[in-house]
């Protein structure tokens, strides 16, 4: 039986639509949070105030270090909470406000800064923003683990999660050319027009705030019913690293962590540089240059509930490579086959429409990885129960944001590189770069990130909990809680 949203009984798989809707939404702000931060934050910086791409990218990837504290800290402490609302809720419900602010300030920089107060203005208010998304990032994906411990149902969390992960990222893609990035008589392409972005960043900021607080509501009546900390479970700074460590000793979890932190290096040099790539390398105007994420996220939407249906049928695991493989493979080839000369002319219609067409099949097959990873995770906080008699969402899951955070992170750090090493130029006009320079932006793009995708592959290659053993897992588990119930 289920009292609330919490399924008690893994034999049963009732959780209510709406407690999944409510807590899915949630993710809306994350998705905000990264597709600004990924698409349009490096460019802003880098191509409209003239910040050096490797100050930019530094920033980028010092903010992201102090991820390295933040979300294993705000992960432990989740875990040993005790309040009326819960281990989870409290923190969801404290981190909206500064979210909002911080987002907000990001893309609002003072007139006149420097290279040097612009490298100070992007580094404090991306690790503003990236500690107030941990303090509501973290607690939020352990709930979505805890809410549920049937196999199959926490691949359908996930799907909700992922959907409003996209949905978000989305509406903010379209807004922003729609509405902030409109091409002008002094900005062909308006993504290049330094007026759009401060209402930008107020608008989701306010957004995102919304819609942490909807989540945390819409899931506040879950409570009662959610796991409590165990009476040893006591807050420290000492202990975040003991529980940290105790994570990765998990031979599961250390797989699935390496395999995912490299994956995310690959993501983090594609998600960073499409902005260059859509404006220089394919010579898209703005008007069309919207459409490449825009089909991806497509994708990911409709990926999102097809992937959550077919995991009643497909092991996590092998969904899981098959999205990794079919995304990087897309994204290679797309550049790769242009470089060769396979692809077709840009007077032909097929050009925009087979870039756009496969964009939306790497969307689709990135929604399997996603659905799947989130579920695996959640399979994994059971085995560490097992084997420590602790139930520790909150310090996997702030691992392992660190991690995308931190892979992100250097992922863009490595895109900069690639931009200095290409010799790109900043503040340049489409149509002005010399080829040779177009061509190196299209290896770092491609090639690269197909490279250091398979060598993630080789890593979840070794991850073996499927839903058999898990079903072992929990029969254990559950034997041991009608004993200490007896």
């Amino acid at each position: 039986m289920y009292a609330g949203g919490f399924v008690t009984d893994p034999a049963r798989t009732g959780l209510r639509f709406n407690t999944k809707l409510a807590y899915g939404v949630g993710q809306a702000a994350e998705g905000i949070k990264a597709a600004a931060f990924t698409i349009f934050l490096l460019f802003y910086f880098n191509n409209v105030l003239g910040l050096g791409p490797v100050l930019t990218g530094a920033a980028l990837m010092i903010a992201l270090v102090f991820d390295a504290i933040t979300d294993p800290l705000v992960g432990s402490w989740s875990d040993s909470l005790r309040h009326k609302w819960g281990r989870r809720h409290p923190l969801m419900y404290l981190s909206a406000l500064p979210l909002a602010i911080s987002f907000a300030l990001v893309f609002n920089p003072p007139s006149g800064l420097g290279q040097v107060g612009l490298f100070l203005w992007l580094t404090g208010f991306s690790i503003a923003t990236r500690a107030a998304m941990s303090l509501y990032f973290v607690p939020h994906l352990a709930l979505g683990a805890e809410l549920s411990n049937d196999y199959h149902e926490r691949t359908s969390i996930v799907a909700f999660r992922t959907f409003f992960a996209y949905f978000g990222g989305g509406v903010l893609i379209f807004v922003a050319f729609v509405v902030f990035f409109q091409p002008t008589d002094l900005y062909k392409n308006g993504q290049l027009n330094p007026a759009g972005y401060p209402g930008f960043g107020v608008l989701f900021g306010g957004l995102m705030a919304v819609s942490v607080l909807l989540s945390a509501w819409g899931t506040h009546h879950c409570i009662p019913d959610l796991p409590k900390p165990a009476d040893s479970q006591r807050f420290s700074l000492r202990g975040v690293w003991a529980n940290t460590f105790s994570a990765l000793g998990n031979k599961q979890f250390r797989m699935f962590f390496i395999g995912i932190v490299i994956y995310f290096v690959a993501r983090g040099i594609e998600h960073v540089l499409l902005l260059h790539m859509g404006t220089y390398f394919w010579k898209l105007p703005t008007a069309q240059i919207k459409y490449i994420p825009l089909l991806a996220l497509s994708g990911v939407l409709i990926g999102a509930p097809l992937w959550s249906v077919l995991g009643r049928r497909i092991e996590k695991k092998p969904m899981f490579l098959l999205g990794i493989i079919v995304f990087s493979v897309i994204v290679a080839g797309l550049p790769g086959a242009k470089m060769i000369g396979a692809y077709p002319g840009q007077d032909s219609p097929m050009y925009l429409g087979l870039l756009l067409g496969l964009s939306f099949v790497g969307g689709l097959a990135g929604a399997a990885a996603l659905v799947a990873a989130g579920s695996m995770l959640a399979d994994i906080t059971d085995v560490h129960e097992l084997q420590t008699g602790t139930r520790q969402e909150g310090i996997f899951f702030g691992v392992l944001a660190f991690a995308g955070k931190a892979a992100s992170g250097l992922g863009s750090q490595l895109a900069g590189l690639g931009l200095k090493w290409a010799d790109f130029p900043s503040k340049a006009e489409p149509g002005t770069v010399p080829e040779s320079k177009v061509m190196m932006l299209g290896l770092v793009y491609g090639p690269g990130v197909l490279i250091v995708s398979f060598i993630a592959i080789a890593f979840l290659w070794r991850f073996d909990l499927d839903k058999q053993a898990h079903a072992k897992v929990r029969a254990e588990l559950d034997r041991r809680a009608a004993e200490a119930k007896a």
